[in-house]
């Protein structure tokens, strides 16, 4: 069985490595559209970005340990369609046969355009270093965007001592997959580390700042899968185990897998997600034994505060906090806990427990 991954990250990475050790000893293609080796995202806005790390510390694994695991690597290679009944996909211009596809291409960072200023984004590592060696010039940096990049970004900028406005549209500040339910804390937490913000609809032009980087979102990747037959709706939609077609998968931060306690496709763009379903899918390939559908999970530090959401959140009911633990906020299928690890790991073993079906 050939195994085809587009989407060289950590989820295409660890599906490669979750087949093998589940005894998988077909051939196994992993394409990147990147030159470099597969690395991870998140040290990209912290310890990249701040200059603890160099930016081949990232790294997840080189081209000779994927190659020791029998993974062909190709970078700088870009996938432009697929045809699932003849079980190909086009790779620079050449048909690849596959008996398994996994989508795992992620998702591009919006890009706006500021007359007369230069705006970074971060998504990539090339965007990482080019973004650091503006950083250590700037004493004062412009988040646009107040989604959880714009608040790590911000929170990253106070850590270096830069002067940091955030700047968004909406008036609210929004938490990955809890939305705007977090606003008002993520609001004082900021201004209580001297963050500015200006959340009601700005002209960025007219913030004074050195450095400019936008967070403002992005779009899965599914551009290049029009005409493919696959359901694409803000990423490609599975089933409960990330099955989009047959002998076709999605992972990751394109995936929208539906969720078997609500039956709502939910989309998550975070790490532990995105290696939970390499994890789960790499099961099924495998014969192994039927693994539940992951429960969304998502999590970051902002100024020190470790937040952490598990489930799935209406954006119309409020979270309540727990009686015995005020950092525990709850709704009925989803948790958050806002500096609180230890107490969250208890909350989203019971909320597991709850929302796995028998």
């Amino acid at each position: 069985m050939h195994v085809v991954v587009i989407g060289a990250s950590v989820a295409g990475v660890t599906l490669a490595e979750a087949l093998r050790a589940s005894g998988h000893s077909g051939p196994i293609t992993l394409v990147g559209a990147e030159p470099h080796a597969p690395y991870a995202r998140p040290p990209l806005s912290k310890q990249v970005l701040d200059g603890t790390w160099e930016p081949d510390r990232a790294a997840l694994r080189t081209a000779s340990e994927l190659q020791a695991l029998g993974v062909t690597l190709r970078t700088g290679a870009t996938a432009t369609s697929v045809a699932p009944l003849r079980h190909e996909v086009v790779v620079d211009g050449d048909p690849l046969g596959y008996d398994v596809l996994v989508l795992a291409t992620g998702v591009g960072p919006a890009r706006p355009v500021l007359p007369g200023r230069s705006v970074h984004v971060l998504r990539t590592l090339d965007d990482a270093v080019a973004l650091r060696a503006a950083w250590r010039r700037a004493t004062s940096v412009a988040v646009l965007g107040t989604g959880v990049l714009g608040s790590e970004l911000a929170s990253a900028a106070r850590k270096t001592g830069h002067d940091v406005t955030m700047i968004g549209r909406s008036g609210r500040l929004t938490f990955g997959t809890v939305g705007a339910l977090l606003s008002d804390r993520l609001a004082e937490l900021h201004r209580a580390n001297g963050v500015s913000l200006r959340l009601a609809p700005t002209d960025p032009s007219t913030v004074s700042a050195d450095l400019v980087v936008a967070a403002i979102g992005g779009r899965p990747r599914t551009d290049w899968l029009t005409g493919s037959g696959l359901t694409i709706d803000d990423g490609v939609v599975c089933d409960a185990t990330g099955q989009a077609a047959p002998d076709v998968f999605a992972i990751g931060d394109v995936a929208r897998w539906t969720d078997p306690s609500t039956g709502r496709a939910v989309r998550v763009e975070h790490q532990t997600n995105a290696i939970e379903q390499a994890l789960a899918v790499a099961a099924t390939l495998t014969g192994g034994p039927p693994q539940a559908a992951p429960t969304p999970f998502f999590w970051s530090e902002v100024h020190g505060v470790r937040i952490q959401a598990a489930g799935v959140f209406d954006a119309d009911v409020p979270l309540v906090a727990d009686d015995d633990e005020p950092r525990i906020l709850r709704q009925p299928a989803g948790v958050v806990g806002w500096g609180a690890p230890r107490a969250f790991r208890l909350a989203r073993a019971e909320l597991t427990a709850v929302t796995t079906p028998a």
